[in-house]
């Protein structure tokens, strides 16, 4: 499986803002956003300077979206194609492909504190759906399916933990959570309000069906 190796932090800086890599470090002054000298896009002559292109600002858009969920351009591109093969606006169906991918899923229930430490979450073994061990976190969740972790102290431990040092945090209304197991139920889809990124996905439509 590909994954990207550099720093998180240099993707948030070169689209400008923060795209939540690393959980609850990109909330603290440690952010690499948040530091003055440091909010400029990687590399030595940091912004280009000048407006960009239309061209340039689809391709930013088309970026911003591919580093939040996490994917390479191979497997967002064949995300796109099966929103585009789907009925409705393919902008808000692709965002909704996203949103239901289980890395996503997991990290919405605050399973785990980003949807990089759940995609590791994942391929170790430690998440079931409906019962059956899943170990691929693109699979799509659909209404119904329940996620349970493995029968293990150490799978339970390491969700817990992670429950235990954000108390407050909100779980979305097509997601059930129950915290004492822990485990939770797909209880419907995830709506455009749901995804927690500023994008406008017609243009990342445009740029993909060039």
């Amino acid at each position: 499986m590909g994954r990207y190796l550099e720093s998180s932090c240099k993707q948030c800086r070169r689209e400008g803002m923060k795209l939540m890599l690393k959980g609850r470090r990109c909330e603290t002054a440690k952010c690499a956003v948040e530091k003055r000298e440091r909010n400029m896009a990687p590399g030595m002559h940091g912004w280009r300077r000048g407006r960009s292109s239309d061209y340039g600002v689809r391709l930013r858009e088309k970026q911003k979206v591919k580093r939040y969920y996490g994917l390479l351009e191979k497997q967002f591109m064949l995300c796109f194609e099966e929103a585009e093969r789907r009925k409705g606006n393919t902008g808000q169906v692709l965002l909704e492909l996203l949103e239901r991918r289980l890395d996503n899923v997991i990290y919405k229930l605050n399973f785990a504190p980003s949807r990089k430490a759940a995609r590791q979450l994942i391929t170790h073994g430690h998440i079931y759906v409906n019962g059956r061990r899943v170990n691929i976190p693109s699979v799509l969740v659909k209404i119904g399916d329940k996620i349970t972790l493995k029968n293990s102290e150490r799978s339970r431990k390491l969700v817990k933990d992670q429950l235990a040092s954000n108390p407050n945090f909100t779980v979305q209304g097509w997601l059930q959570r129950d915290v004492d197991k822990p485990s939770a139920t797909v209880v419907g889809l995830p709506s455009r309000e749901d995804v927690q990124l500023a994008v406008e996905e017609n243009l990342v439509v445009e740029y993909c069906s060039r």
